[in-house]
């Protein structure tokens, strides 16, 4: 599995096989059953984790009630940047839909591993911005589509969504009820057989 994280590196930055091999001494495998919880609220996030294999939900709870955030896949950075940027205890929870696999880097090993290798602070710059973006597209999406186009984009940047996470949390994150995601499912197959 240190195999997709290294893999997943070298296409971003050019690294030696010594460099590669930082990732070994720098970061921590994690195996976790579904349901397990990477990041729970009211702890200070001290690590950023690569998803080798799975998916991870990311939600906050407000007024009792669980709102999902995002969910992330394979190949993809996970974290609370609040907390971990400021140590601050993190409203943030990380949880696993399915078994996974993460690489996880604490914070102070993710400093050792910039002062060892310099490259890997544009790597990091390039994780951040993954983030980021992916951040931005989701406000953007909840700002101006529709429930109907947010379910389209999502099926089609993530056409296993449905195999791989329950109903409800996709509606969760779509903003809607799991009737009303049922009835917009409905709806876009009824178009397509038309």
């Amino acid at each position: 599995m240190y195999s997709k994280l290294k893999e997943y590196c070298s296409e971003r930055v050019r690294l030696s096989a010594p460099e590669l091999e930082l990732i070994d001494k720098y970061f921590e495998e994690k195996f976790m059953k579904k349901k397990d919880f990477l990041l729970q609220d009211d702890k200070v996030c001290n690590f950023i984790a690569f998803i080798a294999a799975g998916s991870i939900r990311h939600f906050h709870i407000k007024d009792g009630v669980e709102k999902t955030c995002d969910i992330s896949f394979d190949t993809f950075w996970v974290t609370d940047f609040q907390s971990f940027t400021y140590d601050t205890v993190g409203k943030m929870n990380l949880q696993a839909m399915e078994d996974s696999t993460v690489f996880l880097i604490r914070k102070q090993n993710l400093f050792k591993l910039y002062q060892e290798c310099g490259k890997y602070e544009t790597f990091g710059r390039l994780m951040a911005e993954q983030v980021a973006q992916r951040a931005t597209e989701i406000a953007m999406s909840l700002s101006s589509e529709k429930p109907e186009e947010r379910f389209q984009n999502l099926l089609k940047k993530q056409p296993d969504l449905f195999q791989r996470v329950p109903q409800k949390y996709i509606a969760n994150f779509l903003g809607v009820s799991p009737e009303s995601l049922s009835r917009i499912r409905n709806r876009i197959i009824q178009k397509e057989k038309s």
